[in-house]
């Protein structure tokens, strides 16, 4: 801009010196040597004006080329500046669902985990309990077949009331089994689900089979129950039944050999004081265990 400023100001200078020139041609008798040199300015000045112009149009070609350059660079900043806002959105929109994916993902694993580490842990103390009540149960076998073999020849001599009472047995099993299935149908609703019963109700007669409890046996027990998702009150059913059919099969057990033995008595006795049987009861039950011997006897 300052070469188009010099250019124009050359250009006034020389009008200028044109006017002057003309001027001085109103004078008469001009020289040769004059007029060479007025010609010579009006040529300078129409190259000056020539390139002027020039200068000027280049002038605005450039501006128009660089307003043009500016004008595509912006709009080339502008696409960019779209193009990356967009780009980040849909980052951040594939992050979003990414993460919630991932979370529900992380959710879902937790919880297959526990259900499962606890049904494990569950399985785990069952059959601990169950191995050990196992060992123990082969030990009282051993012991108790020694005393059948002792007892061998008087059970030859009472093979007919044996069989008597085993009918009897039969018979009050039954018995059992429907009072049994009418108390736990009257009690379903307010019972877990019938799978983890069973499940408890197995492990819970393996721990009363000796007729007591340790420490231990009931620690093991409410790990159970806390895996299984039983109440207290569903232990309390579940363990008055248990006691119930243990302390019937004691007494078929007694009888079925025609008569009460002072061992048997004595095992009567702890079974009645640890279930809390009252005498009532223990009469009712073993009257009907007697009345049904006897009728297979007469």
């Amino acid at each position: 801009m300052a070469d188009i400023e010099e250019q124009r100001r050359k250009v006034e200078e020389l009008k200028r010196k044109i006017l002057d020139q003309k001027r001085k041609t109103t004078e008469p008798q001009v020289s040769a040597e004059e007029q060479a040199r007025l010609q010579a300015e009006v040529e300078s000045k129409r190259r000056a004006e020539e390139e002027a112009r020039r200068a000027e149009e280049e002038a605005k070609r450039r501006a128009v080329e660089e307003s043009k350059r500016r004008a595509e660079e912006e709009a080339k900043r502008k696409a960019e500046e779209e193009a990356r806002r967009k780009a980040e959105e849909e980052a951040m929109r594939k992050a979003e669902e990414e993460a919630k994916r991932k979370a529900e993902e992380a959710a879902k694993l937790k919880e297959e985990t526990g259900r499962k580490r606890a049904m494990e842990e569950a399985q785990r103390h069952a059959e601990l309990l169950v191995k050990k009540k196992a060992e123990e149960e082969a030990r009282r076998r051993e012991v108790e077949a020694e005393r059948q073999r002792q007892a061998e020849e008087e059970r030859r001599k009472v093979e007919e009331a044996k069989r008597k009472a085993e009918n009897a047995r039969k018979k009050a099993e039954e018995e059992r089994k429907k009072a049994e299935a009418a108390e736990r149908a009257s009690q379903s609703k307010s019972e877990a689900s019938s799978e983890s019963q069973q499940v408890y109700a197995q492990v819970l007669k393996q721990a009363w089979n000796d007729g007591k409890i340790s420490q231990e046996e009931a620690d093991l027990l409410a790990v159970l129950r806390a895996a299984l998702g039983l109440s207290e009150q569903d232990h309390e059913s579940v363990q008055q039944e248990i006691q119930i059919e243990i302390y019937l099969q004691a007494i078929l057990d007694g009888w079925k050999d025609g008569a009460i033995t002072p061992q048997d008595s004595e095992r009567l006795d702890q079974l009645r004081e640890q279930f809390h049987i009252s005498a009532e009861e223990h009469l009712r039950l073993e009257k009907q265990v007697r009345r049904e011997i006897l009728s297979q006897k007469s």
